[in-house]
C-alpha cells in the first residue's frame, strides 16, 4: 500500500488498544491521528479530511453512537464501530446510524486491516454519475446524499454500493447473498436494517414501499420509475 495516502483517525478511550491500532496500521502504511473521547476526534476531524474513522462504542462523555449520528449529518467520511462482542443488537444499531461496519471486541488485527481495506477500496472503486433519481427522490451519489421531501438524508458506504448496483439493473432481483456481497455485511438481519433505512430515504411511504421491494423468497427489486 502506498505510504502517506489514506489518513485514518481512530477514538477510544483504551490507551493500550488505540496505540496497539496506530502501531499496527501506521506498519501497514497508513498515516494514523488519535482520539481519546469524541470531543478530541471533532477537533481533528474539523482541521483534517479522514478516509476512515475507527470508532469506539463506549466512551464517557459522548458514545460512539451518538458521534456517528452527528457525523453522518454532515460528513461522508465512513466509519467502522468497535463493539463489545456478542452485542448483537448494538450493532445493528451502529448499523442504523449510519455506520458502514463493525468489530467485535477482543479482535484480530488481520481482520480490523481487511475491513479497512474493503472499505477504503469500495469508496475508491466506485465510478457512479452525481445524480439520479427514485420516484420522487434525488440521489446525489457524489456527495452520498438523498433529498426527499426538501428533506437532505446521507448514505453510508454500503448503501451507496447497493444503489449503485440496483441502479444499474433497475427491475433485477438481488438475492440477499447478492446484497450482503456488495455491501459488505454478512448477517442477514443486518442486511434487512440497511434496506429498511433505505427506504426511508427514498420512499414517500416506507412502510408500503412503491420502489424498493421484497420478493418474498427471493430477495429485493428496485424500480425507478
Amino acid at each position: 500500500m502506498e505510504k502517506n495516502k489514506f489518513h485514518i483517525l481512530v477514538v477510544d478511550d483504551d490507551d493500550k488498544i488505540r496505540n496497539l491500532i496506530k502501531q499496527f496500521l501506521n506498519e501497514k502504511g497508513f498515516i494514523v491521528s488519535t482520539a481519546i473521547n469524541a470531543e478530541s476526534a471533532k477537533l481533528k476531524i474539523d482541521i483534517f479530511n479522514f478516509n476512515l474513522i475507527i470508532l469506539d462504542v463506549m466512551m464517557p462523555g459522548q458514545t460512539g453512537y451518538d458521534l456517528t449520528k452527528e457525523l453522518k449529518q454532515s460528513k461522508n467520511v465512513p466509519i467502522i464501530l468497535l463493539t463489545a462482542k456478542g452485542e448483537v443488537e448494538n450493532r445493528i444499531h451502529g448499523l442504523e446510524l449510519g455506520a458502514d461496519d463493525y468489530l467485535g471486541k477482543p479482535f484480530e488485527p488481520q481482520e480490523l486491516l481487511l475491513r479497512v481495506k474493503n472499505i477504503i477500496k469500495m469508496n475508491a472503486n466506485i465510478n457512479v454519475s452525481e445524480s439520479a433519481k427514485i420516484g420522487e427522490a434525488e440521489l446525489n451519489l457524489g456527495k452520498m446524499t438523498i433529498r426527499l421531501n426538501k428533506k437532505v438524508k446521507k448514505i453510508n458506504s454500503s448503501e451507496k454500493n447497493v444503489l449503485v448496483k440496483m441502479l444499474s439493473s433497475p427491475g433485477r432481483i438481488f438475492s440477499r447473498s447478492e446484497i450482503g456481497k456488495i455491501s459488505k455485511i454478512s448477517k442477514e438481519r443486518s442486511i434487512d436494517v440497511m434496506i429498511t433505512r433505505l427506504r426511508k430515504k427514498i420512499e414517500i411511504n416506507p412502510k408500503n414501499p412503491k420502489f424498493l421491494q421484497t420478493i418474498r423468497g427471493s430477495g429485493y427489486v428496485l424500480w425507478t420509475k
